[in-house]
């Protein structure tokens, strides 16, 4: 989640539509300057005994933190309390229970995304040495219960844990037990970010198969292979999901800034601190009728802000979060860039992927979403076949588009070999779920223990 830093000086207020779309506008590039940022998240646990360490203890999350500036990391405070590190590559984040965060910095290419993400596992892996820690790479802690997680000291977050259940049934689950792959991308123009984003949602699904890693509950088999994604369908249904919209005709940078103005507010940042506005509404806001700042106008950055509190499958803000995929060990993080990369920066790989998804109505979308956290995979999809299928062809098309791309390294490679640990996955069949849960039942006898073996 966003990491929140105070504003200086006096801001512009909103009082029009057009200041509502700038900041989509705005995210606009030409080809030559598109982007790839790739946010990652770990599950900590100390390697004594396993459990989730707390923010104050030794060696805890705030230590963990401040270790980083061995590194070149700057710590980034909120009322007092370290939330985070800033540096070249990015931001080191803490999510809500604890989980560690790379959000990483916008790279020209996949062999530079890669360089980032393993400069940065060395990082946690040399600090977790000193502190006690190791990392798993899951999308969702295994054995733990809600209740033995700790709480990090971030104000958004006590307002979103308080607000969850009223909404939704897994809410808290999703905050405290769950870890993500993310991949932000460009777009060049009001239709080609249309483009991208239907693409993006139809084809989400098969982001969330490849990477379902997500078996176990509280120490046994779920039934889910992504239980991470099935978490998302009862989360809170105003800010999450599918987005029938995005498929109509005309739909473009107002049509989502309306949605977003339908998105109920969690949050207003004052001089540093959270005001609590779940539930109230940012029309009202607008007209200077928000109960939790009466008479008072939005800023900019209270409409950015905004932005970020919205979950659905794929997002807009001044970029396109792609957000199906769960947490994985190192060796698979790179994959979901070179996915949607290979999909979605390439003209003829794009007109492509379309092709595979234009004629599915929404019913069979949603179908297929909901399919997904058991199925994997084995989900059917329109017209016949499974997702596996889909793979096969798919596959092949980010292959092209990263082929056509041409960003080669020092050694001359482009960057299709970071597509290799997908194309073993539909090759063999399995998700890694499915190979966490052949372990399980097999060389492990049940104990799930024998889970933090698999660390990053």
């Amino acid at each position: 989640m966003s990491t929140r830093k105070a504003s200086t000086g006096e801001e512009p207020r909103i009082e029009s539509r057009a200041q509502l779309i700038a900041p989509l506008e705005g995210g606009a590039k030409p080809p030559a300057d598109w982007r790839i940022g790739t946010e990652h998240e770990k599950l900590v646990f100390k390697t004594e005994d396993h459990r989730a360490p707390s923010y104050d203890e030794d060696g805890g999350i705030r230590d963990i933190l401040l270790q980083m500036q061995e590194f070149g990391w700057q710590p980034v405070e909120e009322n007092g309390k370290v939330i985070a590190m800033a540096g070249a590559d990015g931001t080191v984040s803490l999510e809500p229970a604890g989980q560690l965060e790379l959000s990483g910095a916008p790279l020209l290419d996949l062999h530079g995304t890669c360089a980032e993400t393993g400069r940065h596992l060395q990082q946690v892996k040399a600090v977790g040495e000193k502190c006690g820690v190791g990392f798993l790479g899951l999308g969702m802690w295994p054995d733990k219960t809600r209740d033995v997680l700790p709480i990090m000291p971030k104000g958004r977050y006590e307002i979103m844990l308080r607000h969850m259940p009223r909404v939704g049934s897994l809410g808290l689950d999703m905050m405290l037990r769950t870890c993500t792959i993310q991949v932000n991308l460009d777009y060049c123009s009001e239709a080609n970010m249309a483009k991208k984003f239907r693409v993006g949602l139809a084809l989400q699904p098969l982001a969330t198969a490849l990477f379902a890693n997500s078996p176990f509950t509280e120490g046994k088999p779920n039934g889910f292979l992504s239980y991470r994604s099935h978490i998302w369908s009862d989360t809170d249904p105003h800010r999450t999901g599918m987005l029938p919209f995005v498929f109509e005709d005309g739909f473009g940078y107002e049509r989502y800034v309306d949605y977003m103005l339908d998105v109920p507010m969690y949050f207003v940042f004052r001089e540093g601190r959270y005001i609590d506005a779940a539930g109230q509404s940012f029309r009202d806001f607008m007209r200077g009728e928000l109960p939790a700042l009466p008479g008072e106008l939005p800023t900019e950055s209270d409409w950015i802000d905004h932005l970020s509190t919205a979950f659905p499958e794929v997002r807009l803000k001044s970029f396109l979060e792609m957000r199906g995929a769960d947490g994985g060990p190192w060796n698979r993080i790179c994959a979901l860039p070179a996915l949607w990369v290979g999909l979605l920066y390439d003209q003829t790989a794009l007109d492509a992927a379309w092709d595979l998804v234009k004629d599915w109505s929404m019913e069979e979308r949603e179908a297929l979403r909901d399919a997904v956290p058991k199925l994997a995979l084995d989900a059917p999809i329109p017209g016949g076949g499974t997702l596996r299928d889909l793979a096969r062809v798919a596959l092949p098309i980010a292959r092209g588009g990263l082929s056509a791309r041409a960003r080669l390294n020092e050694a001359g490679d482009n960057e299709t070999g970071f597509l290799e640990p997908l194309e073993e996955i539909v090759e063999s069949g399995k998700v890694p779920a499915q190979r966490l849960l052949d372990k399980f039942h097999g060389q492990w006898g049940g104990d799930i223990t024998r889970v933090y073996e698999e660390s990053f």
